[in-house]
């Protein structure tokens, strides 16, 4: 239950509980499991046209989803950066969500979704405004440049960093934003995304087609007698 409720409080999507997702999965995949072994088992047309049905309509809603992914990436853009944005904000209120950022931000040598001004939203890290949080005008410590003479982590390393001259900034912090890192990222790993793809694509057309071949077997044998 840990997990998910840390999933829900990352996600935080509107009236949509990540449980039921995980449920949603779960169920379709037992009823195309039940329905393709006891399908071929009892040789039932109706089981085995419905494994095939719901097998094809998975793919197409996968094809459709990676399509519009292309053709709307200025909203996908945008959308994610609305998503990094509000979890920033919330970065404070829970210790696995900002595991999760921390992790994110010090793999991908980034700071925030486009820039490190980006943590102004959360109002510990804030330059605006009265707060007496020593956070204040700073940024996680996940942001910080790492020195490799370091053996122990300073986790107060990027305090008081965005009250300097941005000129002194990139000897302190990353630079980038997490929304361009992750652009670049794409395109240097775009064949083992496309393999994925791939695979289980073929995985599907596999199970459709064996399928379709046990419904032809089954009906030659039968109208055979």
């Amino acid at each position: 239950m840990g997990v998910l409720l840390d999933l829900a409080q990352v996600t935080r999507l509107r009236g949509l509980d990540p449980v039921w997702l995980l449920l949603l999965v779960g169920a379709v995949t037992f009823i195309l499991s039940f329905a393709g072994c006891v399908g071929a088992l009892r040789e039932n047309f109706c089981l085995l046209k419905f494994f095939c049905g719901i097998i094809g309509l998975i793919f197409l809603v996968e094809l459709a989803v990676a399509v519009l992914a292309v053709l709307f990436q200025s909203q996908m853009r945008e959308w994610i950066n609305g998503f990094f944005l509000a979890n920033i904000k919330v970065y404070r209120d829970d210790i696995d969500l900002q595991n999760l950022i921390d992790s994110l931000q010090r793999t991908n040598h980034c700071c925030g979704a486009q820039h490190p001004d980006d943590w102004d939203v959360n109002v510990y890290f804030s330059c605006n405004g009265t707060h007496r949080s020593r956070e204040k005008c700073g940024v996680p410590f996940s942001c910080c440049v790492a020195d490799p003479a370091d053996t122990v982590l300073n986790t107060q390393c990027g305090y008081d960093v965005r009250k300097k001259d941005k000129a002194e900034w990139p000897d302190h912090i990353y630079m980038k934003g997490c929304i361009a890192a992750l652009e670049d990222w794409l395109p240097e790993n775009l064949y083992t995304l496309a393999t994925v793809f791939v695979v289980i694509s073929l995985l599907q057309m596999v199970g459709i087609y064996l399928a379709r071949s046990l419904i032809s077997d089954i009906q030659k044998v039968r109208f055979s007698n």
